[in-house]
């Protein structure tokens, strides 16, 4: 069989193959649902949720010729090869495969001038090759359908390839075999198409060219040109795993992702969603209500329609202030005296909001007059001696603090300690302490 002949056939094989696949892909699609058929599976479910293990056999035709890469070979013969193959689909578009492949490649150099460079006239070599390849599937047909039935595919790997090619020396005619194997690194490259034939089962159609780093795999040397040699084959996979998961192999994630947005259970808990945001809505808007604008909600309203510009109390009702309450408070404040003791509450030296008249009194003498003051702290007897020292010459810088800010020179205000000593009123009764809590001016 010749080199035209044998390609003929070869693709007469390949296209009798790719149309049964594709009818038989045609069939096994007619049944498929809509979502109350479908699978559980989810877009972003993870790989869990599918079967991805497969294992497969192929057979096919080796080749040392191959027309886009040049080498020392002119003929080849059609021999056969073999595989076998185990693969994970990471996801939809990424596997690992771990492949063997066996079988014989030959071919020879009808002509001189080859006969001469090489100093051979024809070869036959047996390989043994095992490798793992990345599995790339960027297409997929689907006839109309919502589930895929072909899928289109490339492969890419590397490992070791065992061979012991035999060879038929040049122009003597003996057949001379290597005496052992050798071994060498490879690099395969391939391409295919898959068909569904069931969820489970696949007819695999492809072709592989694998680049071997050495120069002696025809028997004789190639230099500079590595060898290379081409496997075109078939073969059926099977997916492995419970008959209740998809094939990942046939997953559609554009129809998934249509039967979760289609899922009737899910588009009534989206209208059922829209209601309570809508009552909430609603809600607010009534709470906010305020029909006579005076800053109380309808809901809290007791007195509705009250005239604008009214204030109203937290109910809604008008304040009505009696004439004279002003006068009446002003008249019963007492008048602040300036220098008055400044009292404090138990061990504490924050200043009491009822201190502050006396202080603003005091300080605007103080600036006015240029007068020099000392501002001595004192403490009622609770407590440790040195904790009431501490303490009562806090507060003499509480109050000269306040004085400072409130505009009177720093200099003219001098802090003295005193603790417990000096009380003015009795210690052992409430009474007595709370005076004796104090910062006199002196």
């Amino acid at each position: 069989m010749n080199y035209s002949t044998l390609k003929k056939t070869v693709a007469l094989s390949v296209v009798s193959l790719m149309a049964m696949g594709a009818a038989k892909a045609q069939t096994t699609t007619d049944t498929t649902k809509m979502s109350s058929d479908m699978s559980t599976a989810k877009v972003f479910g993870g790989i869990g949720q599918y079967n991805h293990w497969s294992v497969g056999v192929n057979g096919g035709v080796t080749s040392a010729l191959i027309d886009f890469f040049p080498n020392g070979v002119s003929h080849y013969k059609a021999e056969l090869g073999y595989g076998v193959s185990v693969r994970d689909q990471l996801s939809s578009f990424v596997g690992l495969e771990l492949n063997y492949n066996g079988g014989k490649v030959a071919g020879n150099d009808d002509g001189l001038a080859a006969g001469e460079k090489y100093g051979a006239s024809a070869f036959s070599t047996k390989f043994n090759s095992a490798t793992i390849s990345g599995v790339f599937q960027f297409g997929s047909v689907s006839f109309g359908r919502r589930a895929v039935s072909v899928d289109f595919y490339g492969t890419a790997g590397a490992g070791l390839d065992f061979y012991k090619p035999t060879v038929t020396e040049f122009p003597s005619g003996s057949v001379v075999p290597y005496t052992n194997n050798v071994k060498e690194l490879e690099a395969p490259l391939g391409t295919g198409i898959k068909f569904k034939l069931s969820d489970a089962l696949a007819l695999n159609v492809g072709y592989t060219v694998t680049f071997v780093n050495g120069y002696n795999f025809y028997g004789f040397h190639t230099y500079p040109t590595y060898d290379h040699y081409a496997y075109t084959y078939a073969g059926l996979e099977y997916t492995l795993g419970s008959k209740s998961k998809k094939n990942i192999d046939w997953v559609n994630p554009v129809a998934m992702m249509y039967d979760e947005l289609y899922d009737a259970a899910l588009r009534q808990e989206v209208e059922a969603l829209k209601g309570r945001v809508t009552n909430v809505e609603t809600a607010v808007a009534d709470l906010k209500k305020d029909s006579d604008g005076d800053g109380v909600s309808d809901q809290f309203d007791k007195c509705p329609n009250t005239p604008a510009g009214s204030v109203v109390d937290g109910s809604g009702c008008v304040i009505v202030f009696p004439k004279d309450t002003v006068k009446a408070a002003t008249a019963m404040a007492p008048v602040a005296t300036a220098y008055s003791n400044i009292q404090f509450e138990f061990d504490s030296s924050v200043l009491k909001t009822s201190s502050y008249p006396v202080l603003d009194a005091t300080s605007a003498d103080l600036r006015s007059s240029g007068k020099t003051s000392t501002l001595a702290g004192y403490a009622s007897s609770e407590g440790t001696a040195a904790h009431n020292m501490r303490l009562s010459k806090d507060r003499a810088n509480s109050v000269k603090t306040y004085l400072v800010n409130s505009g009177v020179e720093a200099k003219h205000l001098k802090v003295k300690a005193y603790g417990e000593t000096h009380p003015i009123a009795d210690n052992s009764t409430e009474e007595g302490r709370v005076a004796n809590r104090r910062v006199e001016f002196h």
